[in-house]
């Protein structure tokens, strides 16, 4: 089952302690139909706002650790408050945006509920948030230290230079030298130069298998 229903009851796993009353208010008082899903690389979150038909709408990808789900699920539950001011009149990530989504944050990480390193990110993401809830380079590195299971996935930046990996559609590259602040990569099928984020997520192949 790619999606399924998140009972209000149920919520609590999926958030860092201390957290629920917080979020459900949101939930509860806007109507939000919450769904967790199966882990999706390309969004870890995703919001629909409410129409003449349904209810607003708010994905978020549960193989997230509870640090990464609170922060997602906020990220997406800015776009819904954009909204309800705005409507669309505003860019997604604009600065409109951006100042709610700094707002809840805010209130989060001032009932300390991240731990140290955690917080130490979110407090420089506020000065200026990113359009991702998990974009900034550093955030990602500090939050993936709190993953459970990382499947056998390492970051292009955890890799030798040369070295082979997979992503999910199965193409295989290989690292080459870094530009800037992507890696250039080669795809081994083709030869077509690809740039990578340091922080992307990939398998790494065995030149044997």
């Amino acid at each position: 089952m790619p999606k399924q229903e998140a009972p209000l009851t149920h919520l609590n796993s999926f958030l860092p302690t201390g957290t629920y009353h917080a979020v459900e208010e949101y939930l509860r008082f806007y109507k939000i139909h919450l769904t967790v899903t199966q882990h999706r690389k390309s969004i870890l979150g995703d919001y629909r706002h409410r129409t003449h038909f349904s209810n607003h709408r708010i994905s978020v990808n549960g193989s997230l650790n509870k640090f990464s789900f609170l922060i997602t699920l906020l990220h997406e539950i800015a776009h819904l408050l954009t909204f309800e001011k705005y409507g669309n009149s505003v860019m997604a990530h604009g600065n409109e945006w951006e100042t709610i989504y700094g707002y809840l944050l805010k209130q989060f990480v001032e009932n300390k509920v991240f731990p140290p390193d955690i917080e130490k990110e979110l407090l420089a993401s506020l000065k200026n948030p990113a359009a991702s809830s998990c974009a900034e380079d550093d955030l990602i590195r500090v939050l993936r230290k709190y993953d459970e299971n990382k499947n056998g996935f390492k970051l292009v930046e955890e890799i030798p230079l040369n070295a082979l990996f997979k992503i999910d559609d199965g193409k295989i590259f290989k690292k080459g030298e870094k530009q800037r602040k992507r890696f250039k990569c080669e795809e081994v099928r083709t030869g077509k130069i690809y740039l990578f984020s340091p922080v992307y997520e990939v398998q790494v192949v065995n030149r044997e298998s």
